[in-house]
């Protein structure tokens, strides 16, 4: 995999083992929304890493555990605090390929973070899944780093009633008597904390250009809240158009919005879908931002992943400016009072955030969005709208389904600069104190 590291993130050590590496994850679900029973089969194909490997963990919450083999072989394996350590019975010769099986059961619930419950969340009616960034081991044996992305394939039998989404393509949907197997299929490389999923009873609309064209766009949304919906994502069609001007061509298969019949704190992307809540639908636009934020980590956070959580405002930064050239470019406020906006209110808060390394406590503090916007804002008005947007384009491009560091990007960006950049990633990347907010930009986002 192009990009991939091979060290422990340093914010979640005990999450993700990069002896090994996924490529592909076959996943066989059943799930009984009642009773919230989760049974599933996972079989992992993986390689080894460049040393011999006589062990190795996967992360899955407390399961009960079935059976588990390595290349059809029973191994000695534990599984206590979240981790699945496997022993093969021989070790697996330097660069190796090899699978994985492992069967479990129970009882899904989300996992415990700094942030709350994260993963596999049982609705009134339903489930979703929102793993950012650890709860991925709540539903699934991973390994779960965001460095190692692989394809997936998802079957989730359900009772018939239930409409499941999943990250990918839909290959095939069988219904028995009582039950529906739902088949998906992501080639893309994948993120484990970004396979998302939801199970409800929803209306499935096409929110694709009417004349067919562009991006397949799907919604699954609960019947009630259609009215409001359709006004809400109205424009979504044409964020897709202005986003693929701006950062190039979509890079997946589809795009999948989901509205779970809940009210939810904030949506929630995954690869190719992203969750709202019912909350964030209310008729008038009120959340057109987050449309447009979640629409943008497609690109920035989803194809072009974070080597570890470290680099996170990668992700946040650049999905927060999008909102801003959305508004820019749809007749709203131009991104530059948006940025002197966030500059006054990042005036009035703590200056203790470094966003090149903001600390695990840190990695989701609204100060990080803000300042990761005000940012690329920075990046913007330093290299000229022209030399700005064909930077974010190669970038997007050169790192399709891979993994950067907040030192690739700026080695990157200083190739399509004028003069040195260094001061100017010293001050918003580096260092704590809030430098002045950036001159606005000549000219509106040129192509």
């Amino acid at each position: 995999m192009i990009g991939q590291t091979a060290a422990a993130d340093p914010y979640f050590p005990d999450n993700g083992d990069p002896r090994y590496r996924v490529h592909r994850y076959e996943l066989a679900l059943d799930y009984r929304p009642g009773p919230n029973r989760l049974a599933g089969t996972a079989r992992l194909s993986a390689i080894a890493g460049p040393a011999p490997l006589a062990e190795f963990h996967l992360n899955l919450a407390a399961f009960r555990i079935g059976r588990v083999l390595v290349d059809g072989r029973v191994p000695r394996h534990t599984h206590r605090a979240g981790r699945l350590r496997v022993r093969p019975a021989a070790p697996l010769p330097p660069g190796a390929a090899f699978t994985v099986e492992v069967h479990w059961a129970g009882n899904p619930r989300p996992v415990r973070s700094p942030w709350g419950g994260l993963g596999w969340e049982e609705l009134t009616d339903g489930a979703l899944v929102a793993s950012q960034p650890v709860g991925a081991p709540s539903w699934y044996p991973c390994n779960d780093r965001p460095a190692d992305k692989a394809a997936y394939q998802i079957s989730l039998t359900t009772p018939s009633a239930y409409t499941v989404a999943a990250v990918g393509r839909l290959l095939t949907r069988t219904t028995g008597a009582s039950t529906t197997t739902w088949v998906y299929e992501q080639a893309a490389p994948t993120a484990s904390y970004l396979v998302g999923l939801s199970i409800g009873t929803y209306r499935t609309v096409p929110l694709g250009d009417p004349d067919g064209g562009g991006v397949p766009q799907f919604a699954h949304v609960p019947a009630r809240v259609l009215p409001r919906f359709s006004r809400d994502f109205a424009r979504q069609p044409a964020m897709m158009r202005l986003f693929e001007e701006l950062f190039g061509p979509y890079p997946f298969g589809e795009y999948t919005v989901v509205v779970a019949d809940e009210e939810l704190d904030v949506p929630v992307e995954a690869q190719g879908l992203s969750l709202f809540g019912t909350n964030h639908v209310d008729g008038a636009r009120g959340w057109e931002r987050l449309v447009a934020h979640e629409l943008a980590h497609q690109w920035f956070g989803n194809s072009v992943g974070v080597a570890d959580w470290q680099h996170i405002w990668l992700n946040e930064g650049f999905a927060k400016y999008a909102e801003w050239l959305w508004s820019e470019r749809s007749g709203g406020r131009p991104a530059h009072e948006h940025a002197a906006a966030a500059h006054r209110l990042l005036a009035g808060r703590p200056q203790d955030l470094v966003l090149a390394d903001p600390g695990r406590k840190l990695m989701f503090d609204d100060r990080l969005y803000q300042r990761g916007g005000l940012a690329v804002h920075a990046v913007r008005g330093a290299l000229g709208d022209g030399a700005f947007f064909r930077m974010l384009r190669d970038w997007t491009a050169r790192h399709r389904h891979g993994v950067v560091t907040t030192g690739g990007f700026t080695a990157h960006a200083a190739d399509y600069a004028a003069g040195p950049l260094d001061g100017l990633f010293r001050a918003w990347l580096h260092e704590p104190a809030l430098p002045p907010l950036p001159p606005a930009p000549a000219g509106g986002p040129a192509a």
